[in-house]
């Protein structure tokens, strides 16, 4: 039944409805108005004709990588979406109600940036189509549902978007070609699969997910590669793929080769050459399952201008979609001639791929007919209910869809023989009957047979199958693995069992002890005896006597008797050690469950928990070695007159048992046993836990129960004097209960109901068996009011009742209204302070020296290259280094003995210093290194120590001449109208450069290119740039406007007559540069540079003189 359309109250109620409409910017502006439900009661009253009928629009999204893959651009995406639409809203029933939009929506082809690109696309379209890469069509499907939007997909493959459930927006424009493929490799019984895919992400994922869908469907995978990107990587491959046993089929997930595929069209010439193309597979494309190829009266040039291509295409078994009455080619052809299409591309340069856009778009279309008929509103979900039992003619095939909503065509298998550049079909697929059926042509396999058939029990989901082998003989292999695994197992577990009894008797974290392990203080107990002076060997002053005074604290006649106390100290690795024995009569054996209750203890870490050492087991005595603390326990200190406890001594001891017993619980680990004697306190004054697992031994180690005497149940709670069965475990609230009792001994500093008069059996009898309730009386006078509130409700008849350890904690900081507490507190606060002025002392100094270390660096970096200093610096040797090829730099003052003869030392000082400052500044622009002065002889080098292609040349040219511009500006201080004249060699070649020496060391260079760049030097003249044939070469071949003149004929001491040439300038360097003088061939122009700069200092000398007079 129709929508009332034609109504004004129809259009609108479905012009506020629709979500999938996309609404011009002022209707979605009355949208958001609150008055908005109720304007068509105002429309209702001022229209009078019915032209108010609301055509809605729906936009198309057609996804895929169309941009980044120049393959898929040649599907036409948008002239595909544009003729499907164009007909639809031409000859479709929609155009009363609904009117077809599409919009191209360029995807990635990397995964994840499609996905993140499809995020973006939900304000662009009202219903998409693709994604075309299965690696996110998950993904897109579960945005489609959150957004109501469908989701029509040709190339999906994952078998979870099946579920409607969870995928209630999918729809499958196309059977999966997972099902396909199954269907013909079922019909010849190819069961062992590969699957190998291009380089690209698409493809990379696309072959995955077909592998996980044929696992689904029970067939062996035996393997998923991909080509590699070099023809090494890609015989690698290959090589992978012909040792995998079994193979029969081989999936290629890349672009057909008939379609400009470049990456199958190598792989296959490759398999050929390895001769995999000789029967023994079947490769089938797996792109052309996604479109119609066609074949009929079809010539494919890339397999008629390529032999090898051809021969190795006979290999292949190519399945496609259908055609009908016309091929793919015809009906692109006659769309162009009736002007749908525009453009003047032939048939044969647009991928098939364009019809399957164009049926999946008319597929689109009939789903919302379905729904229009419904009278329902177009979303995503009903669109997808809506897609079963369709049929309708395509772009160039009859396309149909089965009960399930997907859409359903004939597929066909096309071969050639070897020899032939056209395809023909020789199978028909059936889908809506998944069977395959034979025509009047056959395959042409190479060697004449097919790829050997596997067993049809892969194919079979009711049967089991074993590849062949006999189901007896495959359970008797199973029941041998799994019992060789068993075996393998246990016997693992029982050389772990045995390695780890060794860790704890051998080794760093040994646990069990021996009597061998300990020196014992009563002699008749120990196999060793105390030597005060081995004990002073090797340990501190203070060590030393603590050890000494503690050995003497036990007098000469403790020594000779035995005792609880004097037995039970030990010496261990030279520690004090408490050991904690058991009754006699226990198994001396450590049982396995003991094993596990150790390494829980031995892994308890905490300030306030006294560590385990370890457990002694030999010749009949257990016990538990903890740690000895000087200061006994917490049951002597309250009972100790000479210390004075305040409350903030009291408050402190008491906060480190809480404390440690908050940590044993968050450990999972309660006492059981807490009381005031198993409470240590060190040399530090803090508060340690002892005696913890203690229960837990008693019980793996079958330990013998003694029958305590009453005052040492003043601790245990209630429900535990009532069951000695339950007594046997230890719990979190009978700690809570241990801990009041010893918080009033701590508050009264006294024994356990010593206020009470009563003797110690009355009083157990009377917390046995109440009522009355019988505990402790405290006076509030004695402690803060909350503490006592605290400790009632700690000692409270109902374990349920009372508070954890953790609500201790916060309700005691509030007792002590957050302040720590600590007898030593005022202490510490003084230790504190000087500690923070010596930090702060120590952080100057520090800062100073940090100063100087960094000055001295930067000296020594300027004396010596960076990684020659660090070499010395850290004491290592500097190897010579040889260097092929840089290029050397001298330099020298013309006159320099005349103008030395005639000045002051400190003026040819002075001269020399500003020069040669001036000469670095220069350097610091360009890539060069200086080596020495000597004199007035400055060297530079580049190309070393740090190399630098063949630049070494460029940049001692360019140093040459901005040093030589700069020096024809310069003026010396004493002599300023004498002008300073240079003259500068250079030298290309190699040398070997080295430090030398220990004691102020050089960083010095050596060869033959040294001594010719100096007699390029020497040999030059004033204000001239002298040049070898070797550094002009490197500088032409550079071609960066060098300008050189030839010099001519040279002679070099020690090399002959050599060609030699002037650097004169460079095309971009524009600063001025001094004028040489001229100086005529056979001239001795140093003697004339002498007489004049004579004549120049007496001429200033003699103004000077008479300026004195």
């Amino acid at each position: 039944m129709l929508s009332p359309c034609w109504t004004i109250t129809g259009c609108l109620l479905e012009f506020i409805n629709c979500p999938q409409c996309d609404h011009t910017p002022k209707q979605r502006f009355f949208m958001k108005l609150k008055f908005f439900p109720s304007l068509w009661w105002l429309l209702l009253g001022s229209l009078v004709f019915p032209h108010c009928a609301h055509t809605l629009v729906f936009k198309v999204g057609v996804v895929g990588p169309w941009n980044c893959d120049p393959i898929f651009s040649k599907a036409l995406p948008g002239m595909a979406a544009k003729l499907a639409v164009d007909r639809i809203n031409k000859h479709s029933s929609l155009h009363n109600r609904y009117k077809l939009e599409h919009v191209v929506l360029q995807d990635d082809c990397q995964t994840s940036k499609a996905l993140s690109n499809f995020v973006e696309f939900e304000e662009h379209a009202s219903i998409f189509l693709g994604p075309v890469n299965p690696g996110y069509c998950e993904a897109a499907s579960l945005l489609g549902k959150n957004w109501n939007k469908g989701i029509f997909s040709w190339a999906c493959v994952n078998f979870q978007l099946d579920n409607a459930n969870s995928y209630p927006t999918f729809v499958r424009t196309l059977q999966s070609p997972v099902r396909v493929l199954f269907s013909v490799m079922k019909h010849f019984l190819w069961a062992h699969i590969g699957i190998i895919s291009s380089n690209e992400n698409i493809w990379v994922d696309t072959a995955n997910k077909v592998s996980n869908a044929l696992r689904y469907n029970g067939l062996p995978i035996g393997i998923v590669t991909s080509m590699g990107f070099t023809d090494e990587d890609m015989m690698k491959t290959l090589t992978k793929i012909k040792n995998v046993p079994d193979l029969r089929i081989i999936i290629m997930c890349m672009h057909s080769v008939l379609i400009g595929g470049e990456e199958q069209a190598v792989f296959l010439q490759k398999a050929h050459d390895m001769g995999l193309t000789d029967g023994r597979f079947a490769f089938v494309p797996y792109d052309t399952l996604l479109y119609s190829l066609p074949h009929k009266n079809t010539s494919y040039s890339v397999l008629r201008n390529n032999s090898k291509l051809q021969e190795a295409y006979d290999a292949v078994l190519t399945i496609t979609m259908a055609s009908e009455e016309m091929s793919f080619h015809e009906a692109f052809l006659k769309a162009q001639e009736n002007g749908e299409i525009e453009t003047f591309q032939q048939p044969e340069q647009v991928s098939p791929l364009f019809g399957t856009i164009y049926n999946s778009i008319y597929f689109i279309a009939k789903a919302m007919e379905n729904v229009q008929r419904a009278g329902a509103h177009v979303s995503g979900m009903t669109l997808a209910n809506s897609t079963r039992n369709l049929k309708f003619a395509g772009f160039n095939q009859q396309v149909g869809t089965n009960g399930q909503g997907e859409g359903v065509v004939n597929y066909v298998i096309l071969d050639t023989d070897g020899r032939s550049h056209h395809l023909v079909p020789t199978y028909t697929i059936n889908m809506a009957m998944e069977i395959v059926q034979g025509s009047s042509n056959t395959i042409h396999f190479p060697g004449s047979s097919p790829p050997g058939a596997d067993s049809s029990c892969w194919f079979d989901p009711d049967v089991t199958c074993t590849g062949g082998i006999e189901l007896t003989t495959v359970i008797l292999a199973f029941g041998l693995i799994c019992a060789l695994v068993l075996c393998g197992l246990s016997l693992t577990y029982i050389i772990r069992r045995r390695i780890q009894m060794i860790q704890m008797v051998k080794g760093p974290n040994k646990i069990i002890m021996t009597l061998e392990d300990l020196t014992f203080i009563n002699p008749q107990l120990s196999k060793k005896k105390i030597n005060l002076d081995e004990l002073s060997d090797g340990r501190s002053v203070s060590e030393r006597k603590s050890l000494i005074s503690g050995a003497h604290s036990f007098s000469d006649k403790s020594l000779s008797t035995v005792n609880h106390e004097n037995s039970n100290v030990a010496l261990y690795e030279g520690d004090w050690v408490w050991l904690k024995k058991f009754a006699s009569g226990s198994l001396c054996e450590v049982q396995k469950s003991t094993t596990n209750i150790l390494r829980k203890m031995r892994d308890l870490r905490n300030e306030n928990v006294n560590p385990f050492l370890g457990f002694l087991c030999d010749s009949g005595v257990l016990a538990i070695a903890s740690e000895h603390c000087s200061r006994g326990s917490l049951h002597d200190l309250l009972r100790n007159d000479d210390v004075k406890l305040d409350w903030m001594f009291k408050s402190s001891l008491l906060m480190d048992l809480i404390k440690g017993m908050k940590y044993l619980h968050h450990r999972e680990f309660p006492h059981g046993r807490l009381k005031s004697r198993n409470c240590l306190v060190d040399g530090r004054f803090v508060l340690k836990i002892a005696d913890y697992g203690y229960l837990e031994l008693l019980e793996t180690q079958k330990v013998p129960r003694e029958k305590q005497p009453a005052e040492e149940l003043f601790w245990t709670a209630p429900e535990f004097l009532r069951d000695p069965e339950l007594s046997k475990k230890a719990t979190l609230k009978g700690d809570s209960y241990s801990f009041a009792i010893i918080l009033q001994e701590v508050v009264v500093r006294g024994s356990p109901y010593c206020m009470l008069g009563l003797s110690p059996e009355e009083i157990i009898r009377k917390v046995k068996k109440p009522p009355p309730m019988c505990r402790p009386t405290v006076s509030p006078d004695q402690a803060p009011l909350e503490c006592i509130q605290l400790m009632k409700q700690c000692w409270s008849e109902l374990p349920e009742r009372r508070p954890t350890f953790n609500e201790i904690f916060d309700r005691f900081k509030t007792i002590n209204k957050g302040k720590k507490t600590n007898i030593i507190d005022s202490m510490l606060r003084m230790l504190e302070q000087y500690s923070s002025n010596l930090e702060d002392l120590i952080r100057e100094r520090t800062e100073e020296l940090e100063v100087e270390k960094q000055k001295t660096e930067k000296l020594l970096s300027q004396m010596l290259p960076p990684s020659v200093a660090e070499a010395l610096k850290t004491g290592g040797n500097v190897e010579p280094e040889y260097f092929d090829q840089v290029t050397i730099y001298f330099s020298d003052i013309v006159g320099f003995t005349t103008i030395s003869a005639l000045s002051e030392p400190i003026q040819v000082i002075d001269l020399l210093n500003d020069l040669y400052t001036l000469f670095d500044a220069v350097l610091g622009n360009h890539d060069v290194y200086k080596v020495e002065t000597i004199g007035d002889a400055y060297m530079v080098a580049s190309g070393l120590p740090k190399r630098n292609g063949n630049k070494h040349a460029a940049e001692i040219a360019n140093m040459s001449l901005d040093i030589l511009s700069s020096v024809g500006t310069f003026k010396m201080r004493h002599m300023p109208d004498v002008p300073i004249k240079i003259r500068i060699g250079m030298h290309s070649g190699p040398c070997v450069a080295g430090v030398v020496g220990l004691t102020m060391p050089r960083y010095c260079l050596f060869g033959d290119t040294i001594n010719t760049a100096s007699r390029m030097e020497s040999t030059g003249l004033p204000y001239r740039i002298h040049v070898n044939q070797s550094t002009v070469r490197i500088l032409r071949s550079l071609n960066e406007g060098y300008r050189i003149q030839v010099r001519g004929k040279t002679e070099l001491k020690g090399k002959g007559i050599e060609e030699t040439y002037w650097l004169v300038g460079k095309d971009d360097f524009t600063a001025p540069l001094p004028e040489p003088p001229a100086i005529k061939p056979g001239e001795d122009w140093q003697k004339t540079v002498t007489e004049e700069i004579t004549m120049m200092f007496r001429k200033v000398n003699r103004k000077a003189d008479k300026h004195k007079a």
